[in-house]
């Protein structure tokens, strides 16, 4: 499912004008030493299409491809990944493990708090993953609260774990899942009655699977679109404005839809909206 489906979108382009004219004459610290070290480390999930890992070991997928990119015109010629599960991304970054998390991790005021987000990314709503014809008749998070035999997966945590025990699904129904293959595995034994995650990473699931006892349901009713960006160690303010004017240059130039649009995401979505909008989004 494209997000052009159920968006409706118009791009601002007066304020990425002004971000890129207000592009920073410094040369920040941290940058500095990346461009030293030769690369950045970023935290990915190895969730197609927002981030992938080739058998090579080739890293992917639309968020890790617009860093790799923003990176290079900062003078870092690549970028090392390594994977983590959503929960362990931010205390990761805060460790020193990461230089910046590249990973659909959505803005939400609580993850602004605790990182420096760059503008927005990649947008996307919520899915999910059920057996074919939808037998417990599951749309929204709220009727897998309501069916007290309905058990949900969801990646440890990351925003489907919120919204689904912010329904009011108990802990006990709400089954933490380390990875997509593991989740969809779960939903075709039984052990779950629905998978969730965002559209595109669902829809990307099911075709590889090409298994016609799982459907798919679209956005999820109810749940909000959310919008990532790339999340930085709070006080490198600096070089995560120096990604961002990087960024604006990108999103003006046309090259950030020819990056993330043949993954099936929205640039228009992106150039929608802002860091300050999402963060203080409820």
């Amino acid at each position: 499912m494209s997000m052009r489906t159920y968006l409706t979108i118009t791009a601002s382009a007066g304020a990425l004008t002004a971000m890129v004219a207000a592009a920073p004459a410094w040369a920040d610290g941290k940058l500095e030493e990346l461009k030293e070290q030769g690369f950045a480390r970023v935290a990915i999930a190895n969730e197609p299409p927002f981030t992938a890992v080739a058998a090579d070991g080739k890293v992917s997928g639309a968020a890790p491809d617009v860093a790799r990119e923003v990176f290079k015109r900062l003078g870092v010629e690549d970028i090392v990944a390594s994977i983590s599960e959503y929960g362990a991304m931010i205390p990761g970054l805060q460790a020193g493990r990461h230089d910046v998390i590249t990973a659909g991790l959505f803005m939400k005021p609580e993850r602004c708090n605790a990182v420096a987000y760059s503008e927005p990314i990649l947008c996307d709503a919520e899915a999910f993953a059920l057996k074919k014809g939808n037998p417990l008749k599951l749309k929204s998070y709220k009727d897998i609260a309501d069916n007290p035999d309905a058990k949900i997966g969801a990646p440890g945590g990351g925003t489907e774990e919120k919204l689904a025990l912010e329904a009011g699904v108990p802990r006990d129904r709400v089954i933490v899942v380390p990875d997509g293959q593991s989740g969809l595995k779960m939903l075709q034994d039984g052990r779950i009655d629905v998978y969730s995650l965002p559209v595109l990473s669902i829809n990307a699931l099911v075709a590889k699977a090409n298994d016609p006892s799982v459907e798919v349901v679209a956005p999820v009713e109810g749940a909000p679109v959310y919008c990532d960006g790339a999340a930085f160690k709070k006080g490198e303010e600096a070089l995560r404005d120096a990604f961002d004017v990087e960024l604006a240059k990108l999103k003006q130039s046309g090259e950030f839809a020819k990056i993330i649009e043949p993954y099936g995401f929205s640039a228009a979505a992106a150039m929608s909206t802002t860091r300050e909008k999402l963060c203080a989004a409820k």
